[in-house]
């Protein structure tokens, strides 16, 4: 079962990043975390476990609009929230991949009509994300 959208881009790393940033910000989406899991690594488990996992971001996106219709529609579904987007760049690697989570798991693992649409509203919008920053990288 695929429950991401990916992209693998000839972008640096910190472009990727910081273009992601602008295509999610273009379809709604503000960024409310950010998880450095190289840092977080290197902190608790060491330089071999930074160095093998390379450059790795998760972005917690939301699109408020859509996140309110889905929270009034089933209140659980918060569990699910905010939808993930992972940069990533092993070391040696010369693309970087940026993956977004699948809104559809959400229907998946929900069952009402309005987290489907709202879930088929996000996949159109983190779709659009994913095509702006392969049109970026081409450019």
């Amino acid at each position: 079962m695929s429950y991401t959208h990916t992209i693998t881009v000839d972008l640096s790393y910190s472009e990727a990043v910081e273009r992601t940033r602008q295509a999610l910000a273009a379809q709604g989406f503000g960024v409310l975390t950010e998880i450095d899991i190289r840092a977080t690594f290197e902190k608790k488990l060491g330089a071999e476990a930074a160095q093998a996992v390379g450059d790795y971001v998760i972005l917690g996106a939301c699109n408020p609009g859509l996140a309110s219709r889905a929270l009034a529609a089933e209140p659980e579904i918060g569990a699910l929230l905010p939808c993930n987007v992972v940069v990533r760049r092993a070391a040696g690697d010369t693309a970087t991949t940026v993956e977004a989570i699948d809104p559809q798991t959400m229907v998946k693992l929900g069952g009402s009509q309005q987290v489907g649409e709202v879930a088929d509203d996000a996949d159109t919008r983190l779709r659009a994300a994913l095509q702006a920053i392969t049109d970026s990288s081409r450019s």
